[in-house]
């Protein structure tokens, strides 16, 4: 059996990494080809100097002298900027991409990776949150597999093989982040720490605030409805503080299929890689009767009030068009804003709904649309959190 080739968008990143620990676990099955990182190059440089890929590309361009310069002596590729990410995931040695950068950068080497028809495991949900219509009419034209490496949506995804039947509700399980039993008043008094400590998930800063205040969990949403092709009326979002149910899928004979796991991402990226089938893989495994509870679940409503950013989510798919991708914008901008002290952690949603009110909106967006809706909504955003005190 031939060793599936991949590219590694965003290699050292939390997805990235632990792809990585997948393929060194397979590497019978699996062959890097291309690494990529953003400004993290002495990282880059050790995952080259042990996987040997074709090429490694650094985003920053600041860094590449450092990089080319640690590899020197190795047959390597080394490459520079943005574009050099689009281009490496079209070589003809590259079978699948792993599209785990975070935000919107990430759109435009997925698409390049579709247009070369690349089966792509992603794990950029900003892909689909910002170009959803475009991205999955692309895939069907080019007859691209999209199989989805966020947890949600690969239990979604698992659910749904050898289905036929109609489906009636998606549910989305979220853990309710940090926050989930803190005083609504004490909320403007989050600090960057009580925010990352994220109780089941060890993520990246961004993705971490994200799911504090819920934002992530609005993305999903919007993700799940072009992945599944599902109308946002039969998403539902539910608090499942334990992190063991992954995601839910309700049929139109009222039965539900659950994936369930302990809080691992390896699970999802190796499925993605080796659906349909599953390879063995390392590491611990729930046990419903553990002693502890550790058979217990809970869940409860979500809460609109405490978790507003969820609703904004759903009120840009009512939207439609550039909506999404303006909203992603904006949170990008209200996110690094936050991690920077600038502003405080309620204030990034009031920078959302501003951003939202006066973004101007396009109903059938092409990508020149959703390239200048992006840039405009930074620029709102930018303002208004210069407003803020």
């Amino acid at each position: 059996m031939s060793k599936q080739r991949i590219a590694i968008l965003g290699s050292t990143g939390s997805i990235g990494k632990q792809a990585l620990e997948v393929i060194r676990e397979h590497k019978d099955r699996f062959e890097v080809e291309v690494l990529t990182a953003g400004n993290n190059w002495q990282l880059l440089v050790n995952q080259a100097f042990e996987f040997s890929p074709d090429s490694v590309v650094i985003a920053n361009e600041s860094h590449y002298p450092k990089v080319q310069s640690a590899l020197a002596r190795l047959p390597i590729k080394v490459y520079a900027g943005s574009a050099a990410l689009e281009q490496v995931v079209q070589g003809d040695n590259v079978d699948v991409v792993i599209s785990a950068l975070v935000g919107y950068c990430g759109l435009f080497p997925t698409i390049a990776a579709i247009k070369s028809r690349k089966k792509v495991a992603l794990a950029n949900k900003e892909s689909l949150v910002v170009a959803g219509d475009l991205v999955m009419r692309l895939a069907d034209e080019y007859q691209v597999p999209i199989l989805p490496i966020d947890s949600e949506h690969s239990a979604i995804f698992q659910c749904l093989v050898g289905e036929q039947s109609e489906i009636e509700k998606i549910i989305l399980t979220a853990s309710g982040g940090p926050f989930l039993h803190t005083p609504l008043r004490k909320l403007k008094d989050v600090t960057v720490e009580d925010a990352l400590r994220h109780p089941n998930w060890s993520m990246g800063a961004k993705i971490t605030i994200d799911s504090a205040t819920m934002i992530n969990k609005g993305f999903e949403v919007i993700e799940a409805k072009w992945l599944f092709r599902i109308d946002p009326k039969r998403i539902e979002v539910v608090i499942h503080p334990q992190s063991v149910i992954h995601s839910m899928v309700q049929f139109a004979d009222g039965a539900i299929k659950a994936q369930l796991g302990l809080p691992d991402m390896k699970i999802p990226i190796q499925y993605a890689l080796t659906f349909p089938e599953r390879l063995p893989l390392s590491g611990d495994r729930y046990h419903f009767a553990k002693e502890g509870g550790g058979g217990v679940f809970n869940f409860f409503e979500v809460e609109p009030a405490r978790y507003r950013n969820l609703g904004l989510a759903y009120q840009a798919l009512r939207r439609g068009g550039n909506a999404p991708c303006v909203l992603n914008a904006a949170n990008e901008v209200a996110v690094h804003a936050f991690l920077e002290r600038k502003i405080g952690f309620l204030d990034m949603t009031a920078v959302l709904e501003r951003t939202m009110d006066r973004a101007q909106m396009v109903d059938s967006a092409t990508l020149d649309d959703y390239k200048m809706s992006d840039t405009e909504a930074r620029l709102i955003a930018a303002e208004e959190i210069k407003k803020i005190k």
